[in-house]
């Protein structure tokens, strides 16, 4: 990739616990195709107040934020776009002239994406998480006409705060139940975690269901999600939920919305 950075460069970033490569690959990518004199970085960091001040301070233009931060991050920034504010979680901050604004473009995300799918409404589901993205994911669920949910979470009461908030269902763990449709949305799976190897839900449960989605995105192919291919399931991965993330990120960052196909470049680029 050839960049050119000169003291006019606009510099976007990431702030996560784990941070990746895809997000770092698919802007610059798109910076470079589409003339853009941007650069993007992924960080990680053990002072959150120093590194939201640094953005502000610097003029870093935007900033993706992943877990552990989605919620911490609320009282650091100057403004909640509706998309955040409704679901008390963020995942993007653009930064105009010092105002700190922040975005939730997961909640885009997973909207389109049970569309895409043609995940039918009527379908029960057990989503298992609690934090800011279980938040981002159960709103859409709501808000696209999904009524019999249960949330799955050993926090009692983020779990329950969650699905009462939303009306659905609270259990520590999901015992005998087999709904339709099961999301994962902690970090079991994620490669470098302590649960690499272990899947979200039971056996006998992915058995049970008809559409396994799981947000881990690192690896696309997580423990879940090849069982689910395994079985015939219809399987909705976390790297088709930061594809269409970054893409709506880029476009608060830069004004500038890619085509259909340079946005498959982006993503086809991002994963090589």
């Amino acid at each position: 990739m050839q960049m050119n950075p000169n003291k006019d460069t606009q510099l976007c970033m990431s702030l996560s616990g784990r941070p990746g490569n895809f997000g770092l690959r698919f802007h610059n990518h798109l910076y470079e195709q589409l003339g853009l004199n941007f650069y993007y970085k992924a960080f990680s960091s053990q002072d959150l107040p120093g590194a939201i001040a640094g953005i502000r301070a610097l003029g870093i233009r935007g900033c993706g934020v992943s877990m552990p931060f989605k919620e911490a991050c609320i009282e650091l920034v100057d403004e909640l776009d509706a998309s955040a504010a409704a679901i008390q979680s963020i995942n993007t901050i653009v930064n105009s002239n010092g105002h700190l604004k922040a975005y939730n473009t997961d909640y885009i995300a997973i909207a389109q994406l049970l569309e895409t799918h043609q995940v039918p409404t009527a379908s029960t589901f057990a989503l298992r998480g609690s934090g800011g993205m279980a938040k981002a994911v159960a709103s859409a669920l709501r808000d696209g006409g999904y009524t019999k949910g249960l949330i799955v979470a050993r926090n009692e009461r983020a779990g329950r705060t969650l699905a009462e908030s939303l009306g659905f269902e609270w259990q520590a763990e999901l015992g005998a139940q087999r709904p339709q449709m099961l999301i994962n949305v902690t970090p079991i799976g994620m490669t470098g975690g302590p649960e690499a190897d272990q899947l979200a839900f039971d056996a006998d449960a992915i058995a049970a269901a008809e559409t396994v989605f799981d947000v881990v995105a690192i690896p696309s192919e997580t423990p879940l999600i090849v069982r689910a291919r395994a079985e015939g399931k219809r399987v909705i991965t976390g790297l088709e939920v930061i594809a269409i993330q970054a893409l709506e990120q880029f476009v608060l960052y830069t004004g500038v919305r890619p085509t259909v196909e340079q946005f498959q470049k982006a993503v086809e680029f991002a994963r090589s």
